[in-house]
């Protein structure tokens, strides 16, 4: 998207003050002298203190710009190097980066460096500013992200952060590799950089046109014969490495099939090599929209704490899957169920502080008006049979003893919980990281969900497919001793409600990701909480200051 700051208007001032000063001879060499340096930077200075009339991005950072500029070592940046071609490529390049080239200002600061040779000294000041403001604006971008998360989308709790950019800027001035220098401000993480590679490859392939489309039809099932397989193939061939018919053409055969079970897995399909409806839609989805995917989950990336800890627990939503990561490397991954998608499950950062083993569920209040209360006034033994008790005033009461019709939405003064024991709905564990929108990580008896390809099935928290496993790593990477599988079993065995505090908290990450690599292969999932539209939607309309 374009900026709305005029490009011309810097080219005008510039022009401006170079006729009022006189322009230097084409064939003069910028800033040949310490003097003619010192100048500049006391142009700087003074157009920092005193121009009312600066571009809107340098006026936005003249805090930061007077301070590094006013600073005893505050060398020009631009002037005196080939920082700024370097810098140009990068921003005609910023597609590799998962960004935009049309929203940064590399054509107007061509053409600022273009009239460098021939322009006054107050002018080249401005020329410096304007390439500092750019350079920290791509920092930003590339380092933190476009938006603040919820201003984008309301279910992202993630604090927005900013770029030191006094600090970028000291950086700056000790190197002259660009590349180098804003490599190291994007996202550490290796799954970030895997994304960039992908990404990259998926340049490459719609470079190369694309990929075609395979044609609707009945659906294809393993060995049978189809006009639409060599179309099939083809398709395949690009993402999947499908390999030449054996024999007929139009026979779906084994090493296909199995090219489709690869295309299946890494889209969350059922992986039986049919393709039906579902497989047919994620085959045709464009190679620009699998791009876009990969770029709004390096966006995400960017939003994320830059430092994730040493070991951490981390759940796509969107992959319905949880991984627990030690020294960078994922120890284990594991099936989970998150919310409906009118019952989303948030996306934050924060800390499991404790398990509680043989959990009470304290039914929430929406959750037991709405959709217990019903049950309460029709049938409350089948709710009793289930460990359901009523809580008043810390004293639990009988379903059965509690006339039910006399309560509703306006008048519930119990709270509604379940024992513990085999139907409990936590099961036999939970994992606490107490915040705002209650919600936890937790087992549950309702096990043949987590053999679906699609889970959005809880009120928002997140069932977890084998938690004495994970309850086990978690204690251990928690700093708790004295714990081990075995323990565990002997707890659960007790039903004694038990609560065990982690040493050291640690970190859990609920995020969004539509597209990510794993084992050097791209997955892609549906947009089942439509939260990429709402990112694209504000990626369409950004209002920027260039």
């Amino acid at each position: 998207m374009r900026r709305p700051w005029n490009s011309l208007r810097a080219l005008l001032m510039v022009a401006m003050l170079a006729l009022a000063a006189g322009a230097l001879p084409a064939q003069a060499q910028i800033l040949e002298t310490p003097r003619e340096v010192a100048a500049v930077r006391i142009n700087i200075i003074d157009l920092l203190a005193n121009e009312d009339g600066l571009p809107l991005p340098i006026k936005q950072r003249r805090e930061v710009l007077r301070a590094y500029y006013e600073a005893a070592n505050g060398d020009l940046l631009w002037l005196n190097s080939n920082r700024g071609e370097q810098f140009l490529a990068r921003l005609a390049d910023a597609e590799s980066d998962g960004l935009t080239a049309a929203d940064y200002p590399g054509a107007q600061l061509g053409r600022l460096l273009d009239v460098a040779h021939s322009t006054d000294l107050r002018s080249l000041g401005i020329i410096e500013l304007f390439f500092s403001a750019a350079l920290l604006e791509y920092t930003s971008d590339l380092s933190v992200g476009r938006f603040l998360p919820g201003k984008v989308d309301p279910n992202f709790f993630i604090q927005g952060r900013k770029i030191d950019q006094a600090q970028a800027l000291s950086e700056l001035a000790q190197t002259l590799d660009i590349k180098g220098f804003l490599d190291a401000w994007a996202p550490p993480d290796p799954e970030y950089g895997a994304l960039k590679h992908a990404l990259a490859e998926y340049h490459a392939m719609a470079a190369h046109g694309g990929w075609g489309t395979v044609p609707l039809g009945d659906v294809l099932k393993p060995e049978t014969i189809d006009p639409r397989v060599p179309a099939l193939r083809a398709r395949l061939a690009i993402t999947d490495a499908a390999e030449p018919a054996l024999d007929d053409p139009q026979l779906y055969d084994q090493p296909l099939v199995e090219a489709v079970e690869r295309f299946q897995k890494r889209h969350g399909l059922e992986a039986d090599g049919v393709v039906g409806p579902a497989t047919l839609v994620a085959l045709n989805v464009p190679v620009e929209e699998r791009i876009a995917s990969i770029e709004l989950a390096m966006e995400r990336w960017r939003w994320m704490p830059r430092d994730l800890g040493p070991r951490y627990v981390m759940v796509n939503i969107a992959g319905f899957e949880l991984k627990r990561v030690e020294a960078g490397a994922v120890a284990e991954r594991m099936p989970v169920v998150v919310g409906k998608p009118y019952s989303r499950t948030p996306v934050f950062s924060d800390s499991i502080r404790y398990l509680e083993f043989n959990p009470y569920w304290t039914v929430p209040t929406g959750i037991a008006i709405k959709e217990e209360l019903p049950k309460l006034q029709s049938n409350p033994s089948s709710l009793a049979a289930q460990g359901f008790e009523a809580v008043a005033g810390g004293q639990a009461y009988d379903l059965r003893a509690i006339d039910w019709t006399r309560y509703g939405s306006g008048n519930f003064p119990f709270q509604l919980r379940q024992r513990p024991g085999e139907s409990n709905a936590l099961g036999r564990v939970k994992f606490m990281f107490p915040n705002a929108h209650d919600v936890y990580l937790h087992d549950t008896p309702s096990r043949s969900l987590f053999g679906r390809a699609e889970r959005a099935f809880s009120h928002g928290c997140i069932r977890v497919s084998r938690p004495l496993e994970l309850a086990d790593a978690v204690l251990r990477d928690g700093g708790v001793a004295g714990w081990s599988s075995a323990k565990i079993d002997a707890v659960v065995d007790s039903r004694d409600n038990t609560v065990v505090t982690l040493a050291n908290p640690l970190p859990v990450h609920i995020t969004y990701l539509t597209a990510w690599v794993e084992d050097g292969t791209v997955n892609f999932r549906k947009d089942i909480y439509e939260h990429d539209t709402k990112l694209v939607a504000a990626l369409d309309g950004k209002s920027i200051a260039w």
